[in-house]
């Protein structure tokens, strides 16, 4: 399976927009592909998931880092839905 996100520019947008450690972005961009690999989010929410859509569900946040962001957004996604815990972020390289 082609992943529908590319890891490296999704790593260099979220740097770019909310800032973070290389291996913080690293990690969040990890883990939309492997959302989107997984398949839970177009099948709960009729839409492919995309580097645009990642962006823009970050930027929704009230603030913090890409992974701050991005936990927010998974238990976002975790109450509506459900089973979304396993895609939550607890640990990166902060290089």
């Amino acid at each position: 399976m082609t992943p529908d996100i590319d890891p490296d520019a999704l790593e260099s947008r979220l740097r770019e927009r909310f800032g973070g450690s290389p291996g913080e972005a690293r990690t969040v961009a990890r883990q939309a592909v492997d959302l989107a690999d997984a398949g839970r989010y177009e099948a709960d929410v009729d839409a492919p998931l995309t580097a645009d859509v990642v962006c823009q569900e970050l930027a929704d946040a009230p603030d913090g880092t890409p992974a701050d962001r991005w936990n927010w957004w998974i238990g976002s996604l975790e109450l509506a839905f459900g089973g979304y815990e396993r895609f939550g972020i607890r640990r990166y390289r902060t290089d």
